[in-house]
């Protein structure tokens, strides 16, 4: 997709990336806005972690569904198209954070969870098998260095490289924006327009706090239009010593 405005690096089980992706969508929804839904491996990303020393304990198993999840994806869009992917993506997001009783990790990246995903967005349900085809992996591994050769490394997860028409040649990418409330269809597309705005200034590097609420997504037990508590919270996002 050449002519995509954005380029849109997701993890399936990070809880920031469908976030933003919820807002990417609505944005797409509302205006003439292309979007390349590409892939980036939290697990792969950090695969020279000692993940007993960085991270809580459930962290390895859920990087590890999302490279998982991530194999079907790359299978589906060898087989099937880059078209394939986003609407596999919102399937499988909105089975992972959009359900109260959230599956745990290890549990998100079984065939009895892929199959519905699958089926509902048209895609046969052979493409399970590539859940556990490592010769997938360097495909995986490929792309994740490309998202972070655009960024540099220490990121996590959304990576979004954006080709505003105004701003360099190649675009610019960032890791971000991060949110945890989604803001409504009146709001989503002018605040959408002001983050392409500063993609647009090539001399941009950096926007962030550590101080975050959790994301309000019935996964957490937030429902939109609560207030998450304030504290320095990662979900899984991105490489953080805790």
């Amino acid at each position: 997709m050449a002519d995509a405005d954005l380029t849109f690096y997701f993890d399936p089980v990070c809880p920031f990336a469908w976030m933003t992706s919820k807002w990417v969508r609505t944005v797409a929804a509302r205006s003439d806005y292309a979007v390349d839904w590409r892939l980036i491996s939290l697990r792969l990303l950090n695969a020279h972690i000692d993940y007993d020393a960085h991270f809580p304990p459930e962290y390895e198993a859920g990087h590890t569904d999302g490279l998982r999840l991530l194999r079907v994806a790359a299978r589906a869009r060898a087989e099937h198209g880059r078209e394939a992917v986003g609407p596999l993506y919102e399937a499988l997001g909105r089975r992972i954070f959009e359900v109260d009783a959230a599956p745990g990790a290890g549990d998100r990246s079984t065939r009895e969870f892929v199959a519905p995903a699958l089926a509902e967005v048209g895609l046969p349900a052979v493409l399970a098998d590539a859940l556990d085809d490592e010769t997938l992996d360097p495909e995986l591994r490929a792309e994740t260095d490309e998202a972070l050769g655009l960024t540099g490394k220490d990121v996590g997860t959304p990576i979004l490289h954006f080709r505003p028409p105004d701003g360099p040649p190649d675009g610019v990418a960032f890791f971000g924006p991060v949110i945890s409330r989604l803001p409504d269809e009146d709001d989503a597309v002018a605040l959408w327009q002001h983050v392409v705005a500063l993609a647009g200034f090539p001399g941009f590097a950096e926007l962030k706090r550590s101080l975050r609420e959790r994301p309000q997504l019935p996964a957490f037990g937030v429902r939109p239009g609560q207030t998450g508590i304030q504290e320095d919270w990662h979900g899984g996002s991105r490489r953080q010593k805790r």
